[in-house]
């Protein structure tokens, strides 16, 4: 049974045992995202500060985001058409073009840019969660190993290797754009064109990812499907997740984990760190933030095993998160040393907590929905995309303490959604065994 915890993840082959290793295929992935991903953090973190003509940084964001929301709806429809290593290869089109759009930012490069690198997002994302559990589950099969735990085990190295895209990407930032040379051309165009051979780099790493069980016959199959076909693919892959109580249950929580990432890029780097830090500060923060959270994401893919795990890891993390929006409400500029320890400290819990809702949203889905992957991860990133989007048009309208009181509701609400679950679940198990 998916959910119950039992026998522990062994790496080991036996003598004589032919079947594939497929930890292989997760160490390609997880390298591959992070040299995508260490060149598009930084490029994201730096938008409000390079690009600030007509706030173009912050609205070829918001319109990212949007987009992204948008191309979550159909995003399941082209990954199970295309297989999900083609759709992981097309996904890194989107974020290539908007680092070349940077080199040239203007309204007619950056805003088409945004809009396809939307497009493309979605389908790399939902490809990335289809094919990480298609490669759990094969390994798990392989091996006679404990699904749950591969399953924990694997998302755990995958979102601790692409976590530390943060401290990667920040601290080559700042290497990069030392002396405050961010505004000068020369110092961007280096940036990121070094960005751009980040990215090519992990491309051509993603074409040696081995193609799952069944892709090369099932893309060809979809391929020859008639538009009403596709449309009734369409509605089962988006419509009939959100008709099970389960999901209903968990979408607070995924939209909380895209409010809590777009409330550290766009609110606490200007409100917390840049007031104590300096403008120089921000990439600091940001690599204690990428490095906490890697480190979490190991750590409580590890322990990952079951739903009682699973429930263990995400209360500590909101207990965390929790604790940290209460003190916002409260906080007062620090002076001395702390004016440089609390906003780092702070920047390390809200590390741990992204590090434990990612890991731990991506494991639970892959547990209790095995049946429809691509539309799963698509409601993951729909949900998130769409609360990431709100935070960027929104911020610029409502105060700072509206914005914590809103976190802090949602928090509440997204724990009371999970725990409901945690209880409907076990009760169908219990029911079932007995």
């Amino acid at each position: 049974m998916a959910l119950d915890e039992e026998s522990p993840l062994v790496d080991q082959i036996q003598a004589g045992n032919q079947t594939f290793n497929h930890g292989r295929d997760v160490h390609i992935l997880s390298w591959a995202f992070l040299l995508i991903f260490l060149a598009y953090g930084a490029a994201q973190n730096l938008q409000s500060t390079i690009n600030t003509d007509g706030d173009l940084g912050t609205i070829s964001l918001g319109i990212l985001y949007t987009s992204f929301t948008v191309s979550s709806l159909f995003a399941s429809s082209v990954v199970r058409m295309l297989g999900s290593k083609n759709a992981l290869l097309l996904g890194t089109t989107g974020y290539w073009l908007y680092i070349a759009a940077n080199l040239k930012p203007s309204w007619y490069t950056m805003v088409p840019a945004s809009l396809y690198l939307g497009f493309a997002a979605a389908i790399l994302w939902v490809g990335e969660g289809t094919y990480l559990t298609s490669t759990a589950r094969s390994q798990a099969i392989d091996h006679k190993l404990h699904e749950g735990t591969v399953i924990g085990h694997f998302n755990g190295l995958f979102w601790g290797i692409f976590a530390s895209h943060q401290l990667v990407g920040n601290l080559l930032t700042l290497a990069l754009l030392k002396d405050g040379t961010e505004g000068s051309t020369s110092g961007t165009t280096l940036l990121f064109t070094v960005f751009l051979g980040s990215m090519t780099l992990g491309t051509v790493l993603m074409a040696f990812l081995k193609k799952r069980d069944g892709e090369e016959t099932e893309g060809e199959r979809d391929s020859s499907l008639s538009f009403y076909t596709f449309l009734v693919s369409l509605w089962r892959q988006v419509v009939t997740p959100l008709c099970d109580m389960r999901m209903l249950l968990i979408v607070p929580l995924i939209a909380f984990s895209g409010l809590q990432q777009a409330f550290v890029w766009a609110e606490f780097t200007k409100y917390y760190v840049q007031p104590s830090l300096g403008e120089s500060g921000v990439g600091g923060a940001m690599a204690v933030y990428g490095a906490f959270d890697a480190i979490c994401s190991l750590a409580a893919g590890r322990f990952t095993s079951g739903l009682t795990s699973i429930t263990l890891i995400v209360s500590c993390g909101a207990f965390l998160q929790g604790g940290i929006l209460i003190w916002l409400l409260n906080y007062s500029e620090p002076t001395g040393v702390l004016s440089i320890v609390c906003p780092l400290l702070i920047a390390a819990i809200w590390g741990i907590g992204d590090g434990v809702l990612m890991t731990q949203l991506n494991a639970l889905l892959a547990m209790l929905f095995k049946h429809n992957m691509e539309g799963t991860f698509a409601q993951l990133k729909l949900w998130q995309s769409a609360s990431i989007a709100v935070v960027f048009f929104l911020s610029p309208y409502i105060s700072l303490q509206t914005m914590l009181f809103l976190m802090l509701a949602a928090l509440i609400l997204s724990v009371a959604g999970f725990f409901f679950l945690v209880l409907k679940v076990e009760k169908v198990f219990s029911n079932h065994d007995s």
